[in-house]
């Protein structure tokens, strides 16, 4: 795992530097032959890195020692590049590369290392390696399956009964297709020991009478081999005589021709399934047939594919606190009520454990081996728990390790860094999902732009290794958090490779990425969700290390050149909470990219005094103790992203927003005034800013007069303080009509406008006349998303040529239910949100409504439920939040039945008890069993945010990821 660590980062640096140096090859033409010859050594090293992925064993000394001397040459190699290339996008306008010769000095020293420890590596004989114990001798990950079946064998079946049941009741459903259940979640989650249960319940013994249980990860591209196994079990007869000849196709044509004959129901279980095992079954799930397929999986891609036709995704949740303590005092007696010590001991490991079954049996494992247990060896085992299941390799942490291994070596190596990153962020503090993918592009683990960032997120959510806690309005994750035990062993491995640490570590300057958490005086302090790992080993390895270093022919380190002397190495800062005396000198961080100080406290503008010095900062988010910025922030050059959403900085200076990479700001400013210098500049079309949310705009400012010129904007938001006399409301209502119409070209695209009007700009969109070109173009217009705030004298008939629209939330607008029926013209709605509207029992939704249409958010003050009548099919309804806390039960207004994909339903917290049974027994009753959500409204605006309670956890239909209730936070980024 180390080498896959280094590998992934190393392949990341060495792109980078090699696509620089030959931009510059004009200036730096005597690297020419050096640039080849490192960038051929760096890759055929980073490839034998991950060669020792696909082996078995464990690295020695030796090859430990290599890969950390490599990782800190890649650092030095970045280190290299970012002081003479301040900003690579720029070429020439960032400035020289200063002395091009002492340039092309450190770079032969640099390929002089290479060259040296590529031949100590031979001379010491670190080759390919013993192999990983994360693969089997094929070199295929082993399967999580494995882990659920040691689970299954040792927790006593705690907390399964409910889910089993639940389960079991899917299996029941009536219908004459083929059901497909797929049980999808984490490894060690419990999958196949739920399975189990089910297979071996009496009542489904019953009703099905013949049964087949195949492991799907041991036929890896076998489809044949998968097929046969199912046969063999349905059919023990027969299948020695016709099997052995029959391809593919005949396999499953045998299975089908079988399911159907109805004289017997067959159960058919394939645990540990993966995209590659799918086409194998795929002719089977359109059978018409009484009989059903179990499936486990921890891809929530495959669980929606084997699901897609008329089957359920059923979501394992992990254990409650409860039931965690109860798993633990199954498995060690001594942890009982009678000792205090003991209860709070059980209570650290339980919160480590964070409800995952086999790490709290792994623990529990590890804490029978102690003679006398007490309360500290229980907190200490809990503080060191990412040590134990990196080091405990053939003990009590073996299954364990198993399990969370292949789910980091299973990933490609740009996305095993994008994991390692998110390790910085407290598992109780979730984060969001732009931050993460723009702090990603930031620190260049990203090759592309937020799109491609959003896909390598997707792929985390999709594998069950991170999870969604609340969604957008387009139904992606919002906000997520990797599981806690992944959490804890990504925590520890990205310290033991330098690169993550807490701020309070002797050796940080060793590291990549510093975090404070509040920071005291303490230099133990700091990062207190995990232990520091300055253990004696720790320390001898780094002494070998540099022992090593200085053996090597002609290797001087980075440091010893006179380039670094006190000064910080790291690449980002995150401080959450107090950061005490630790952020008095920022500019010791020189080299910093990510500079996040949004959850810090104390802090105030002479912290920030010298932070235009950081000139290589391309993100930088502040706090709420942060009242002003300095027009010097305007020689941050690479600054790419700002959020002062939570500062409570009212005026910015408007050279910010003009700096050359600046692509996404965020809070709630004014610009200052604008000189005409800077006026010229915005003329010229310069501006980079593609995010803007956002102004607010009011009788004095300019900012209308610069909107025009902003070609690249794809997303803005504006608070309207201005009346209709005021000189620049023309120009204003201008602004937004050609905002509109510059994505006529481009109907692909994505473009959002968030507007909060008072009272006298109600009428600012009734300025434009429809452009008769828009509303009859077959081509819509580009606006996806439209968000208006405030009370509205009229609907704006300029929407209704906004053909391309996906998304629409009205907020206090008190439109009528007139006004409103014109909505039913947008045929592409996915999502329509109407918040304290006076149309409970108002609205009517006939046939052919919303077609589109697959959220619905109804927030009213009504107890009545809007009109949907018999025959109006929202096909495509996904999610229905009805917010009311006076709200009753299902009416003959709303046939649910009518919804015929629904997945969940969010209520206010504060309906009654009674209530929630009335919608959880209609739940039970449609088809697709819809989840019962519970959202609680927080706050001054009432905004509403995830109930404690969460769900209602009622089987999950088809097509839904494991996410927990919606929030409406109205961060800068919403």
């Amino acid at each position: 795992m180390e080498a896959a660590v280094v590998s992934a980062l190393m392949t990341n640096i060495v792109a980078r530097l090699f696509a620089v140096l030959e931009k510059r090859y004009d200036q730096l033409s005597a690297l020419h032959d050096d640039i080849d010859s490192m960038k051929a050594e760096l890759h055929l090293i980073a490839g034998a890195m991950e060669d020792q992925l696909s082996q078995k064993g464990h690295t020695r000394a030796v090859e430990r020692i290599s890969m950390t001397v490599m990782r800190e040459l890649a650092f030095d190699i970045e280190d290299c590049l970012d002081r003479f290339l301040p900003c690579a996008a720029c070429g020439e306008e960032a400035g020289s590369i200063g002395d091009p010769v002492y340039f092309v000095d450190e770079i032969q020293k640099l390929k002089k290392r290479l060259e040296g420890a590529h031949q100590q590596k031979t001379n010491y004989g670190v080759k390919g390696g013993q192999q990983q114990d994360s693969q089997d001798r094929q070199g295929h990950p082993i399967a999580s399956h494995d882990a659920d079946t040691f689970e299954e064998h040792h927790h006593h079946h705690v907390g399964i009964e409910k889910p089993k049941q639940e389960v079991v009741d899917l299996l029941e459903v009536e219908g004459e297709k083929l059901m497909v259940i797929s049980i999808v979640g984490f490894g060690g989650s419990g999958k196949t020991a739920l399975t189990k249960a089910v297979y071996h319940c009496p009542q489904v013994r019953r009703k099905f009478l013949r049964r087949a249980w195949v492991v799907a990860s041991k036929h890896k591209d076998d489809a044949k081999g998968l097929l046969t196994a199912i046969l063999q079990q349905l059919l023990p007869s027969e299948a020695p005589a016709v099997l052995p000849t029959q391809q593919v196709p005949q396999l499953q044509q045998h299975i089908i021709h079988h399911l159907q004959a109805r004289s017997t129901r067959c159960l058919i279980v394939i645990d540990d399934m993966e995209h590659q095992h799918w086409k194998a079954i795929e002719p089977i799930i359109y059978v018409e047939t009484l009989s059903r397929i179990l499936v486990t999986t921890t891809i929530h891609s495959v669980a929606n594919k084997c699901s897609s036709v008329g089957g359920y995704i059923y979501n394992m949740r992990t254990l409650s606190k409860e039931d965690s303590k109860v798993l633990l005092k199954k498995k060690v007696s001594l942890l009982g009520g009678s000792s205090p010590d003991l209860e709070d001991g059980s209570a650290a490991i339980v919160d480590k454990c964070d409800g995952h079954p086999l790490a709290l049996v792994s623990v529990a494992n590890h804490l029978l081996g102690e003679s006398e247990l007490t309360g500290k060896f229980c907190k200490d085992t809990s503080s060191c728990l990412g040590s134990h299941m990196d080091k405990n390799t053939h003990g009590d942490f073996t299954k364990l390790r198993q399990v969370l291994v292949n789910n980091y070596s299973s990933l490609s190596g740009g996305l095993k860094t994008c994991l390692l990153y998110t390790s910085l962020f407290p598992n109780d503090r979730p984060v969001s999902r732009k931050t993460l993918t723009r702090r990603w592009l930031a620190e260049g683990y990203i090759d592309g732009d937020l799109e491609a960032a959003d896909k390598n997120f997707k792929e985390l959510i999709d594998r069950n290794i991170i999870q969604s806690i609340d969604e957008s309005n387009d139904g992606k994750a919002k906000t997520c958090k990797p599981h806690g035990i992944m959490n804890q062993f990504m925590l520890h491995k990205s310290m033991s490779c330098n690169f993550i640490t807490s701020f309070g570590d002797k050796n940080r300057r060793r590291f990549r990425h510093l975090v404070i958490e509040n920071h005291t005086n303490d230099t133990t302090s700091g990062m207190d969700h995990v232990a520091v790992p300055t253990s004696r080993s720790h320390n001898r390895l780094h002494n070998l290390v540099d022992s090593l270093k200085g053996k090597f022919a002609n290797i001087n380190t980075f440091t010893n050149t006179g380039l670094v002397s006190k000064q910080l190495r790291p690449r980002s800062l995150t401080v959450f909470g107090g950061a005490g005396e630790a952020v008095s000198d920022l500019t010791s961080c020189e080299l910093l990219r990510v500079l996040d100080l949004k959850e810090c406290v104390g802090l105030n503008e002479e912290h920030l005094r010298y932070i235009y010095k950081l000139l290589h900062l391309k993100y930088l988010t502040l706090g709420s103790s942060v009242s002003n910025l300095s027009v010097e922030l305007e020689r941050l050059h690479c600054l790419e992203t700002l959020d002062v959403g939570k500062t409570q900085i009212v005026t910015l200076p408007v050279e910010v927003i003009n700096l050359p990479h600046l692509a996404h700001l965020f809070g709630k400013i004014k610009l200052n005034k604008i000189s005409t210098k800077n006026c010229k500049k915005f003329m010229q079309g310069k501006s980079n800013l593609q995010t803007l949310a956002g102004v607010v705009v009011d009788n004095n400012s300019r900012f209308p007069e610069l909107m025009v010129h902003m070609k690249k904007l794809t997303k803005i938001k504006l608070w309207c303080e201005i009346t209709s006399t005021d000189t620049n409301y023309t120009i204003l209502s201008e602004a937004i009509h050609r905002f509109v119409q510059a994505g006529m070209g481009n109907p692909v695209g994505y473009r959002s406008l968030s507007l909060h009007m008072n009272d006298c700009s109600k009428d600012l969109l009734h300025r434009h006349q429809v452009d008769n070109t828009t509303a009859t173009s077959k081509k819509p217009v580009c606006v996806s998303s439209l968000k208006l705030q405030g009370s509205l004298s009229q609907f704006p008939q300029f929407v209704m040529s906004l053909r391309g629209l996906k998304e629409l939330c009205l907020t206090s607008t008190n439109l009528t239910r007139d006004d409103l029926s014109t909505l039913y013209t947008l045929k592409r709605l996915v999502y329509l949100k109407l918040v304290e509207v006076h149309l409970a029992g108002d609205l009517h939704i006939n046939l052919g409504n919303f077609r589109s249409l697959q959220r619905l958010r109804l927030a009213v003050q009504e107890s009545r439920l809007p009109t949907i009548k018999q025959g109006a099919l929202l096909s495509h309804l996904v999610s229905l939040q009805l917010l009311c806390k006076d709200l009753l039960g299902p009416s003959d207004h709303l046939q649910m039945k009518s919804f015929g994909r629904l997945q969940e339903i969010s209520l206010d917290s504060m309906v009654s008890k009674e209530t929630i049974e009335l919608w959880e027994n209609e739940a039970r009753m449609h088809p697709k069993r819809p989840r019962i959500l519970l959202l609680k409204r927080v706050g001054p605006a009432g905004k509403y945010v995830a109930n404690d309670q969460g769900s209602l956890e009622l089987p999950m239909p088809c097509g839904c990821s494991d996410r927990c209730c919606k929030a409406d936070q109205g961060s800068p980024e919403a």
